[in-house]
């Protein structure tokens, strides 16, 4: 069985999956639902494809993956907010994807972060075998540790696909939301006002 690994061709850190047991996994479920694992079309499918896509998509449950979370001295302790941040994650019940948005805000004590690391540290964070829930207190509870944030506030709008492709068959919006600290009732109002903004809500 052929051991391939894309990363050497585009100069990326080797992941530290088992890629053997991957390509075996893979082909024995080609195998088990009837297609032929060495047909033109599937063999790169079993021997990379697969293989790579979930190197990457398993990258948060690697702390050698977690981005720098570089951070400023803070002029201020206002409340820092961000909107509209994308998340794409597995569930690990299924291994289907859910996918939506993430709503995120924290209040500084001595640092703030450069905001695209947020960006960054959400994505890391979502490329993990999780459930929304469990998802969204990490995000907020890990972003609370990093940043030696007094508060952080945290809600996820995800649509499924294991309800959308399979079971009710039917799509719609979960939706999470997480708090890490002791926020002040006037920043809940502020972080669910810029979300409402963000939403499109009155």
């Amino acid at each position: 069985m052929t051991r391939t690994h894309s990363q050497f061709a585009t100069g990326e850190v080797e992941s530290d999956i088992d890629y053997e047991k991957a390509q075996r996994g893979v082909r024995l479920l080609l195998e088990a639902v009837g297609e032929d694992p060495d047909s033109n079309a599937l063999t790169e499918t079993w021997q990379r494809r697969v293989p790579d896509a979930f190197a990457t998509l398993t990258e948060g449950q690697r702390e050698a993956a977690k981005p720098t979370m570089r951070t400023f001295d803070a002029e201020t302790t206002d409340l820092v907010v961000k909107t509209a941040i994308p998340v794409y994650s597995l569930c690990e019940h299924h291994l289907l994807p859910f996918f939506g948005t993430v709503h995120l805000a924290y209040r500084p004590t001595d640092e703030v972060v450069g905001l695209s690391k947020l960006t960054r540290y959400v994505r890391w964070q979502s490329r993990k075998l999780t459930m929304q829930e469990q998802l969204t207190n990490d995000i907020a509870s890990g972003l609370k540790e990093e940043l030696d944030a007094a508060t952080v506030f945290v809600e996820m709008n995800a649509t499924h696909l294991c309800e959308a492709m399979r079971g009710v068959e039917t799509r719609s919006t979960t939706t999470t939301r997480a708090t890490a600290g002791e926020p002040t009732e006037a920043e809940r109002e502020r972080f669910q006002a810029a979300v409402n903004r963000t939403e499109g809500q009155v």
